[in-house]
């Protein structure tokens, strides 16, 4: 089996042949390869030692090489090279206690965690070398840790999330022993950095069907200890239209959500994780959540921030949240239309309209019709065109025009700035300074009195 690989690698393989060593290409890339798909990143394993390689190559960055590892620079191709070795003793569940440079590639391919990631390729034209039958695991589409599963879950905690997330990324399914070891593992995966389990899930929700991975989480335990607010969502049963129960009707939610926008997908997966919180049932036993994009926007705030999930997207995602519960009618007026506008933002709309999409499409199952939502997207682009006040800052007169009307900076001025937007929102040809400032002069001596 022969692989076209870049140039820079080939070059990198035979400068190092050229003084004694031998080069293999492994990781993802050999599992993209054989595969039959387009190979990303480029890893090397060696026998040459980080300080041959620092010698032999001029651009060498010594990004781990405490454990082996240097990154060469050849040619605009970053290369990550690794000196062969097996590990020993994890006791931080994340990283070895002890790294032992090794002679051949076999021996450091057994300490790698599933079979499909523990192959390598000889550079630079093969053979490729699959001692624990990798090929075969992926034709079958399959993920088998190398070795004792639950060996390999207890030196890294992070990989039984890896081993689900590969599931939904590749749409592979887990091996039975390899899933089995996952729960038995769980104290070690709850010691490891929330930011290296905030890019598992980041992963997770850019493949195409994000729920096989979450699925497999509360099957394992994982969803209880990472994101339990949403674990909770399980067995609570909802009303009139919905078919599935909350945490069914989030997963849905989150795969019909669009793939390339990360914010309405994280959106959709908690948009309802306050509902088991707020449920109560009214004098005909129906359960009602009143109020509960409100909570599910606090606790998602919680949960992302304990994920180390970055400020402007914490506040993307509880803004979609606590403004997605409106259901348009054909019978709104143009003045609501402006206040959905105002209160969501122009920039938040088409967001917004997404996740109102996965939400209709996740109550039934069934796939809203293509124009769905599109008269209110029509009226919203010609609200749009009219130039409209939507804001404050739309508004014909300012701070410094009301104190110049005699009105105080403070709590005042700020409910008469929000009463003269409402007036604007119901009619936009109040928006003039001269109207303006009678109504606010007039708002000013009622406040007053």
């Amino acid at each position: 089996m022969r692989f076209r690989v870049p140039y820079q690698l080939t070059e990198v393989a035979t400068i190092l042949q050229q003084h004694g060593f031998k080069a293999y290409l492994v990781g993802g890339a050999v599992r993209d390869l054989v595969r039959g798909v387009p190979a990303k990143d480029w890893d090397i394993a060696t026998d040459a030692r980080p300080e041959a390689v620092l010698r032999l190559f001029r651009r060498v960055i010594p990004t781990g090489i405490k454990h082996g590892t240097v990154t060469i620079h050849h040619k605009g191709l970053e290369i990550e090279t690794t000196t062969f070795r097996i590990e020993s003793d994890y006791s931080d569940g994340r990283h070895p206690d002890t790294v032992q440079y090794v002679p051949t590639i076999e021996e450091d391919l057994s300490r790698r965690d599933f079979t499909m990631n523990a192959m390598a390729y000889q550079l630079p034209r093969g053979p490729l070398v699959d001692p624990f039958n990798g090929q075969e695991d992926i034709r079958r589409n399959i993920i088998r840790c190398v070795g004792d599963p639950l060996k390999r879950f207890t030196e890294d905690g992070l990989r039984p999330l890896r081993a689900l997330r590969f599931a939904a990324q590749l749409e592979f399914h887990v091996e039975e022993a390899t899933l089995a070891a996952i729960p038995r593992a769980l104290s070690v995966t709850a010691g490891v950095a929330k930011e290296r389990i905030r890019e598992e899930l980041d992963r997770i929700l850019a493949s195409r069907q994000p729920s096989i991975a979450f699925q497999l989480m509360e099957q394992t335990g994982l969803l209880e200890l990472l994101l339990p607010e949403l674990s909770r969502c399980r067995g609570v049963e909802q009303r009139g239209f919905h078919r599935f129960d909350v945490l069914d009707h989030s997963l849905l939610a989150c795969d019909v959500a669009p793939r390339h926008k990360p914010v309405v997908r994280m959106a959709a997966l908690l948009h309802d994780i306050g509902k088991p919180l707020v449920r109560q049932k009214n004098s005909e036993g129906t359960w009602t959540f009143y109020q509960h994009e409100r909570e599910s926007a606090r606790l998602s705030r919680e949960l992302l921030t304990r994920l180390r999930y970055p400020n402007t997207f914490i506040e993307a995602v509880c803004h979609l949240i606590s403004h997605h519960m409106f259901y348009y009618e054909s019978s709104w007026t143009d003045a609501a239309v402006r206040r959905l506008l105002a209160r969501v933002g122009v920039e938040a709309m088409e967001d917004m309209l997404d996740l109102r999409r996965a939400d209709a499409w996740a109550t039934t199952g069934i796939e809203p019709p293509p124009d769905y939502n599109r008269e209110l997207q029509e009226r919203i682009e010609a609200i749009l065109r009219e130039n409209s006040a939507l804001s404050l800052k739309d508004l014909a007169i300012n701070g410094e025009d009301l104190a110049a009307l005699g009105i105080p900076r403070g709590p005042i001025m700020g409910r008469i700035l929000t009463e003269l937007l409402q007036t604007v929102l119901d009619d936009p040809q109040e928006n003039t300074r001269e109207r303006l400032s009678e109504i606010a002069l007039r708002l000013y001596e009622k406040l007053r009195s």
